[in-house]
This record gives structure tokens, C-alpha cells and sequence, in this order.
């Protein structure tokens, strides 16, 4: 459980947090086998034993005061009795990781018999777009494959298709068999007949150990419907446009209610991959995508605030369902025509999930994506709680769950990675805050989970043969105690920033913004703010003098006086040039602006940061480097004399041969290489499958790195004003500055 403030020293009071200027939150990663410097949490049982406060349910932990029959809670300061079983369990100190570490993970009881816990096998249904083309079922297949080898012995493989119609697949014969279901162009009108009679969950769930040559003979037999299969079955739809037949709506909402059905029975866990090739437009769920074109500009409408709320609620309200039948849904959505993310998000994101979007099948990372998902270990059935000492409280929450309905500060999370990062901030619960009499600011995290453990039960026989491979759930609460200092005046807050954590706490805001007002809203925070804390810095270091009325010193935008803060003004700067937040006439796609959305707001923060402004690096030879950071600037590259340049841009990875290399370093680099193995070790460590491209310069083209020079002038030519370069970004930030104090 990693957990990062933006501040290592809160505030002391709100007059100090408002004069900082800074977000006040933390990022935490709930699921990282390690806090945020590499400490595992101290393992124990017994978990349901832990005492809890009587005021605040907060738990017993390191920072509380242990007294003979009591204790007080370091949250609330209730003091509670202790139980004798407590009193005993506290005789021998050294035995409780509740006594030995402030970070803990505690097994749970199972809730019913060990049978039931052993029999609850985890469930991956693949469900196919068929209204698709062979280039996109090839990708799919393979992509599928992949995801087999990943699956450990224990799991159970469902096979459906949709299109016009829904093709559930039993392939535990010797042949595979296919049921289809015709789906209704109506919204309103149901199924002809439940999945559920037209096939057992048990028939169309198969054991992927035993399974897995018939699955692959499954996949081989998916084919595309022909254009006369479509017309005949949609018919003309609305207003006369001709409907494509893809029923994914219908299709999704009859597999969760069939999934549902046997949630804690069955499956415990069950993970959907809905793989799209375009729209919804048929049944139940359709789309209009008429909405992306032509018809905002000649409206006068803004198209960014058009475009970035859903159309209809109905995936949010299927997004419910889903996660009320225990389902996880991942969308891989391949294509390059308008799908209206927008809409289909949320099935994704409140379900624990994730979206991927690929523009094309020839370049797509799906296969290794599968892959790479499908192999690290991951919780389910997660319930996340932050709890504060009285002095402050939780603001918003930001991430990809499910709050609870009734209990606030509460997040539900069906299924959750060591990557999945959450964002919350705070503020003060009083007037008062954290005053010199109180004791210092605590917070609680608690996390409840379940993950899969091999288990390896032998017979009484004792033969090798009749040793069976099975797999058990085990519940665990993991419980992260932090106290922090106190800053109670700017220097000191500012002293203690952590620029990726306020740039992470900056995108959700920004994101949210855009939500709900457009895109040149989200714009105008992000660079009010900066103007704000570039004001309240210059005010808090005596750097603005006043004569007259006036002020007469020059501004310091660069943050001189406080390296924690230098950062900031390029990473805004470099946000204010993302696509996220670059306007629709300069050609940022919706789909495309859904997508980093939703791939931003789940990023621990030094992903982001990486992917807000990538990391340069410089080599004298593939196997020396040269510097270890650069500017993203022609100049930098000029500068340095390095011959080799390497960009981490998260997504993609870059490899850049300046045109003035001498032609006996070898291209592209050896793979025993330093270079090489630097690569290779990012590769591994992320979360999805970057690109790795090699570019000569001179022979290559090489928009695609120079694409990430973002601090020169005018870098693409246009007269837009977010094309501005990072000084003249500076100057405007001064003027305005200048604007803000008089």
C-alpha cells in the first residue's frame, strides 16, 4: 500500500492552506505489495480480532496510547476498553503486528466452509464483437490465445459473440456448439429466451486446464456477419440510417444478469473483455454518433463540452448491475471510428476495470496487453476506507470504483491491480485545525480483499497422481497508519511538496472540470492555479515589493527560492499541451481524449508525470550514458553533444539517433546493451505494453519524437494560443501575475 501526499507536512490551519495554495490529498496504490520506499506490511491473523475505536471505528494501531485494560484511539482520542482476550493477545507484544508496524495485512475468517471457499474458482468471459472485420477477429484470436496461457490451472473460460444476435459457446464436447440469440432493434423488448435456459452457466463456463485445445478450436470458428446479415436483421433504423447490428448493450446486460445469477456460488470473481470494433447501434444501448461532426461548428456549440458527457445513462446504470453481480468489465475498444467512450466508460471504470483503445490492428499491443494483465496478481471484492483524526476530513474521491450507497467515505472496487491508484483530497472539519495542543494529524486506511491461493491437497494414498491443483480464497485486511507533521507557516509547506503528487491531484481535477463545464473550463483552473500559487510563492518569500501602491520587482515564475516547487510550471504547462486538454479543432478525437481520461486517472503519479512530460535521457554510446535528464527542447539536444537520445513517454519509448551520430554506432542498439537493458526493465514495470520505436535522424521520419519537443516556439506551426512555447508560457504567467496583486 504505497501512499504519497502532496505535502509532507499538512497544514495547520486553513489560513495556511489557503495562502499555500497547494491541493491538499494523497495518491495511494491499495494493492502494492510495498508502501512508497519499499516496506512490506507485516503479515498476521486474525484480523477480525483487531480491537476498534467505539466512536470513530477507526483500528488499533501504533500511534495509539496502550494502557492496562484500555487504549486511546490516535484518531478520535475515545478511550476504549479492552477485551480479555485483547489483554491477553497485548501480553506478548512482539507476537501482534498491530504492536509491530503501523502497515499490516491481516488474514480474515472465510465466511463459509472451506469446501465452498475451495470450489469458488475465478471466471473470464471474452466477449466478441462479430459486426467486426477478419483483420480485427484475427487480432482478437490471438489476443485470446494469449490471455490462455496467462489463466492459471482452477479458471473457468466463457465464449460469447454478439452482433445482431448473441452466440453463447459450450466447448466442453468434442466439438463446439453455439447457441445464438436473436437480439431485439427495440430498446425495450427483451430476450426471446434467458440465457440461462438456453444454456447452464456450468455448460458455457469451461475449466481452462482441461479446456484449452477446445476453446482455441472455438476461437477458429468466430467469422465476421455479412453485410446482408446485418441489413436483414436491423432493418432501418432512425431517422432512416441504416443500423450496423452491433447489440452491445443488450448483449452486456443479459451476460451480467446470466453471470449474476451464481455470484458467490459459482464464481466469486468474474472478469468480462468486451472487445469492440465500433459503436453500439442496435438493440438495447445504441448510440448516435451522429453527434461527432460538422453539426457543433455550424451551431455554434461547443463540440468539447458536447462530446465528454455520456449520452445516455444507460451503461451507468449497467455499470450497477455489473458491479452488484460481482462483474469486472475491461474494454478493448479497435478502431478508429467514433464509438462514443464517453458513454460506454463507465462500464469499466465503476466496475474496477480498465478501457484500452488501438487505432488500428496493425500496430495493437492487445496480445501482450492480455497478457501482461491477465499474469500479475491482482485483489477482488475490495472495500476501501480512509479514515481522518477529527481535526480534518476527506474532500473528494477520485479513481475507478463504485461508492458505497450508504456509508460515506466508503469505495467499493471489484477487482484491483498493484497499479490502481486513487486520489483523494481534504479540509479542515474546523476553524481551529491542528493546533499546538492537539496531538498530530492521523489517517487510516483500510483495505479488505480477497485473492486466489494455490492450494495443494494430497490424498491420503499419498501417490504423486492423486495430488490435485486447487485453488482457495482468502480474505485479508490491510491496514496503513500514518501520522503526519505539521506546517504552520508557507515556508515550511512549501519546503515539504511533492510536485507528482499535486500534478495527479491537478489531472482529476482538471478531468472533473471538463466533465461538467468543457474543456476550456478544465483549461482555465489549471492556469488560474498556477497564476494563484505563482502569486502566493512571490508573496510568501518577500520577492514582490510595493511603492506607491504598486509593485516594482520583477516576478519569480521559475520558483527559485523553492526547488520542491521548481517542476511545477512545466509540468502545467505540458498538461495545458496534452491532448487531454487541447481543444477539438486541433484534432483531438473524443474517443481518443475519453481514453487518457480514463488511463490518467488510475496512474500512480510518477507514471503520469512520465506521461504528462516524458523523461529525456542522453547516451554518449548504447552502453554509457550521457545525462540522465533533459528539457524536452531542440535546444537541449543541441547542447548536450549526445549523440543518442531516449524518450519514456509511458505509452511509447523512443530511441532517437541525432543526424549528426557517427555512423559506426550501432542501429539500432544491441540488445546486451545498457540502453537496451534500461528498456527492457521499463518494459517490464509497466502496466500496459509500450511502443518501442527506433528513429535515425536525418534518414527516419522523425515527427514522432520532435512531436514531444513541446518548449519551443510555435513547435507545429499554428497560430493557436496553447501552441505557445515554455518562455513565452512563463511571460504570460507573469503578466497575469502582475494583474492578480494589483
Amino acid at each position: 500500500m504505497a501512499v504519497r501526499a502532496t505535502v509532507n507536512r499538512f497544514p495547520v490551519d486553513a489560513e495556511i492552506q489557503e495562502a499555500g495554495g497547494l491541493p491538499w490529498g494523497i495518491s495511494l496504490t491499495p494493492f502494492s505489495p510495498a508502501d512508497e520506499i519499499g516496506n512490506a506490511p507485516v503479515s498476521g491473523s486474525e484480523g477480525h480480532l483487531l480491537p476498534r475505536c467505539e466512536n470513530c471505528w477507526a483500528y488499533f494501531n501504533t500511534y495509539c496510547e496502550l494502557e492496562q485494560w484500555a487504549w486511546g484511539c490516535a484518531l478520535c482520542g475515545t478511550l476504549n476498553g479492552l477485551s480479555s482476550q485483547a489483554i491477553a493477545r497485548y501480553s506478548h507484544p512482539q507476537s501482534c503486528p498491530e504492536m509491530c508496524s503501523s502497515f499490516i495485512d491481516l488474514e480474515l475468517p472465510e465466511d463459509g466452509s472451506a469446501e465452498e471457499s475451495m470450489q469458488a474458482r475465478p471466471v473470464y468471459v471474452a466477449a466478441v464483437d462479430l459486426s467486426s472485420s477478419e483483420e480485427f477477429l484475427e487480432l482478437i484470436k490471438s489476443s485470446l490465445l494469449a490471455a490462455l496461457e496467462a489463466l492459471g490451472p482452477g479458471s473457468l473460460f466463457g465464449l460469447v459473440t454478439f452482433s445482431h444476435k448473441i452466440g453463447l459457446y459450450d466447448v466442453q464436447g468434442p466439438i463446439p456448439v453455439v447457441k445464438n440469440f436473436f437480439i431485439p432493434p427495440e430498446s425495450d423488448d427483451p430476450l426471446p429466451v434467458e440465457l440461462e435456459d438456453a444454456m447452464p452457466l456450468l455448460s458455457f463456463l469451461a475449466p481452462v486446464e482441461t479446456c484449452k485445445d477446445r476453446i482455441g478450436a472455438a476461437l477458429e470458428t468466430l467469422k465476421p456477419t455479412t453485410s446482408w446479415e446485418r441489413s436483414t436483421a436491423a432493418g432501418q433504423g432512425m431517422d432512416g440510417v441504416l443500423l450496423g447490428g452491433r447489440g452491445f448493450g443488450a448483449a452486456m446486460e443479459a451476460l451480467f444478469k446470466y453471470l449474476g445469477s451464481e455470484y458467490g456460488n459459482t464464481f466469486a470473481l468474474a472478469r468480462v473483455f468486451a472487445f469492440l470494433s465500433g459503436p453500439p447501434d442496435y438493440g438495447a444501448g445504441q448510440l448516435d454518433t451522429r453527434r461527432y461532426g460538422e453539426q457543433y461548428a455550424s451551431k455554434g456549440e461547443d463540440a468539447d463540452l458536447a462530446l465528454l458527457p455520456e449520452q445516455t445513462p444507460f451503461y451507468k446504470q449497467l455499470a450497477t448491475v455489473a458491479v452488484q453481480s460481482g462483474v469486472c468489465v475491461d474494454i478493448f475498444a479497435v478502431t478508429n471510428e467514433y464509438t462514443d467512450l464517453a458513454s460506454l466508460k463507465f462500464l469499466s471504470i465503476e466496475s474496477g476495470g480498465s478501457l484500452f483503445l488501438y487505432s488500428s490492428t496493425d500496430d495493437s499491443t492487445l496480445p501482450q496487453d492480455m497478457y501482461r494483465m491477465l499474469s500479475r496478481p491482482y485483489a477482488f471484492g475490495c472495500i476501501l476506507r480512509l479514515r481522518t483524526s477529527t481535526e480534518f476530513k476527506l474532500g473528494n474521491s477520485y479513481g475507478h470504483f463504485f461508492p458505497d450507497p450508504q456509508y460515506e467515505n466508503v469505495q467499493h472496487i471489484i477487482c484491483c491491480d498493484a497499479y490502481a491508484t486513487y486520489a483523494y483530497d481534504f479540509e479542515f472539519a474546523n476553524t481551529v485545525g491542528f493546533s499546538r495542543h492537539t496531538e498530530p494529524p492521523v489517517l487510516q486506511i483500510a483495505f479488505q480483499y480477497t485473492v486466489v491461493v494455490p492450494h495443494e491437497e494430497t490424498s491420503n494414498s499419498g501417490s504423486i497422481s492423486a495430488n490435485k491443483f486447487r485453488h482457495s480464497l482468502k480474505r485479508r485486511l490491510r491496514i496503513r497508519t500514518l501520522q503526519y507533521g505539521t506546517a504552520g507557516n508557507i515556508n515550511e509547506l512549501y519546503d515539504g511538496v511533492d510536485s507528482e503528487v499535486i500534478l495527479s491531484i491537478l489531472v482529476h481535477k482538471v478531468i472533473l472540470a471538463s466533465l461538467e463545464q468543457g474543456v476550456r473550463e478544465g483549461r482555465m483552473l489549471l492556469h488560474d492555479w498556477l497564476v494563484i500559487l505563482t502569486a502566493q510563492y512571490n508573496e510568501a518569500y518577500k520577492l514582490i515589493h510595493y511603492e506607491n501602491g504598486s509593485s516594482i520587482s520583477r516576478v519569480d515564475v521559475a520558483f527559485s527560492q523553492c526547488p520542491q516547487l521548481q517542476p511545477l510550471p512545466r509540468l502545467v504547462f505540458a498538461l495545458l499541451r496534452n491532448p487531454l486538454l487541447r481543444f477539438h479543432e486541433e484534432g483531438v478525437h473524443p474517443d481518443y481524449r475519453i481514453y487518457l481520461q480514463c488511463l490518467f486517472s488510475a496512474l500512480e503519479p510518477s507514471y503520469l508525470h512520465r506521461a504528462i512530460y516524458p523523461v529525456l535521457t542522453s547516451y554518449t554510446t548504447p552502453d554509457k550514458q550521457a545525462y540522465p535528464r533533459h528539457s524536452l527542447s531542440r535546444a537541449a539536444l543541441i547542447t548536450s553533444g549526445s549523440p543518442i537520445f531516449f524518450l519514456d513517454a509511458f505509452t511509447i519509448l523512443i530511441v532517437y539517433y541525432s543526424s549528426t551520430a557517427d555512423p559506426s554506432l550501432p542501429f539500432p542498439p544491441p540488445h546486451d546493451c545498457l540502453l537496451r537493458t534500461a528498456i527492457n526493465k521499463l518494459k517490464q514495470e509497466r502496466s500496459i505494453t509500450p511502443k518501442l520505436i527506433f528513429i535515425r535522424g536525418g534518414k527516419d521520419d522523425s515527427t514522432a519524437f520532435e512531436n514531444y519537443l513541446i518548449e519551443e516556439q510555435d513547435v507545429d506551426g499554428t497560430a493557436l494560443s496553447n501552441t505557445m512555447g515554455f518562455v513565452s508560457f512563463l511571460e504570460e504567467i507573469t503578466q497575469h501575475v502582475l494583474e492578480y496583486i494589483k
